[in-house]
């Protein structure tokens, strides 16, 4: 059974109910189900999801047997991102885990196989233990500079890129996805997450990126999405001249009660299978910890943030707050009326705007467009446009009333 008990526990019955009734487990603000309508409760949500993931490795199967291997390249991918998700709400390493993930992981070789490009799955010397990352090299093996892309904490690293849209590519740059501490592989092999893991597994992962011959050994950046972002801030914050930018797109850097005490139960229960704390106290006291306020003075490299006007696991007063405390070149993009996932239009996650605006930036700051003293506020405005039919440069979101 999962351990450890939490006072979160007692809201299981509503979230069985919203969860039924929206088809989601957090993001309730989001248009549209992520979930099919069978489940029911969160209960079922690896049940059904596994399902539909076996159903998809079937055909992929089939139509790789029939020579289709653009399409069966495309099912594997979408398989192997159905089975991450199926696999995500089981909170203990028990055969199910073991079954969907595996699945996960089965399909992805399938991918790999198939990519159109030179896809890796690398072992990461880590502490005693390896860290699995999926290397997107570009086509031709250049050498080129490198992004490392942190999951969030919902995510495997199978389930970005898309491989068939590598932002990383169009703008001339490898990319690395990592399972860090408590993510993906890193769970099945036991590497639980504490408040400091995985900044030292960011940096074994940049050790290893500097003996391949395909990297340029200064020009590593991080693209760090979510909880993710949290992670790479701290790597951010460690000063390491080594790391030349990080954007962190969908705030998650400051204080975890937002996110943990004050938003879906779902995230208290799974801090608690990633850390492997086997007491509420015990959580409480690893995730107090995990914080970059405090260590702003020590950021060295252009920093680009971006939050949600109205995201309630990061309140933009904090965020301001966050991003006027640092001293290095920075940028902070907040979006009018959104929450977490900030982005300017709707579709596919994996195709979403700020993956692309945000490599975008990772590059303007390896050309050494963001000096010291740099800094840059930016109202971005529900529909793309602000007054002039422009977005509100250096303007603060508070300030809504005055435009």
């Amino acid at each position: 059974m999962r351990t450890p008990r939490l006072q979160r526990d007692r809201q299981q019955w509503i979230y069985d109910y919203v969860v039924k009734e929206t088809g989601r487990v957090f993001h309730w603000d989001e248009q549209g189900r992520e979930l099919p309508a069978s489940v029911k409760s969160h209960a079922q949500i690896s049940k059904h999801l596994g399902r539909i993931g076996q159903r998809m490795e079937r055909v992929a199967a089939e139509e790789e047997a029939a020579g289709h291997l653009a399409t069966a390249f495309e099912l594997y991918f979408r398989a192997s991102a159905t089975f991450a998700a199926a696999q995500h709400p089981v909170l203990e390493t028990n055969d199910e885990k073991k079954y969907l993930h595996g699945r996960c992981i089965a399909n992805y070789e399938k991918v790999i196989q198939h990519a159109p490009y030179p896809l890796e799955r690398v072992e990461v010397p880590f502490e005693g233990v390896e860290l699995q990352c999926n290397l997107h090299l570009l086509p031709g093996k250049p050498k080129a500079p490198v992004v490392i892309f942190i999951p969030g904490c919902d995510m495997t690293k199978e389930m970005y890129p898309d491989p068939r849209v590598v932002h990383a590519h169009h703008r001339g740059m490898h990319l690395l996805v990592m399972d860090g501490p408590g993510q993906g592989m890193g769970n099945l092999r036991g590497i639980k997450l504490t408040a400091e893991n995985y900044e030292r597994a960011i940096f074994a992962v940049v050790s290893y990126l500097q003996t391949r011959k395909e990297i340029e050994a200064e020009a590593i950046t991080i693209y760090s999405l979510s909880m993710g972002s949290f992670w790479g801030l701290q790597a951010a914050a460690s000063g390491d001249p080594r790391i030349k930018a990080v954007a962190g797109p969908w705030a998650s850097y400051l204080d975890k009660y937002y996110i943990l005490d004050t938003f879906s139960p779902r995230y208290k229960q799974l801090f608690g299978y990633l850390t492997g704390a086997t007491s509420e106290k015990e959580l409480d006291a690893i995730v107090d910890k995990m914080t970059v306020a405090g260590r702003e003075g020590n950021i060295k490299c252009p920093v680009l943030l971006t939050v949600g006007e109205y995201d309630a696991r990061s309140p933009t007063e904090l965020i301001y707050d966050f991003y006027d405390k640092i001293k290095a070149p920075k940028e902070i993009w907040v979006y009018e009326d959104a929450y977490h996932q900030t982005r300017m239009f709707d579709g596919d996650a994996t195709r979403s705007d700020i993956h692309m605006m945000g490599m975008d930036w990772l590059r303007d700051a390896l050309a050494g467009k963001f000096k010291a003293g740099y800094s840059r506020k930016m109202y971005v405005r529900t529909g793309g446009g602000g007054p002039n039919g422009k977005q509100g440069e250096n303007q603060d979101s508070r300030a809504w009333w005055k435009s």
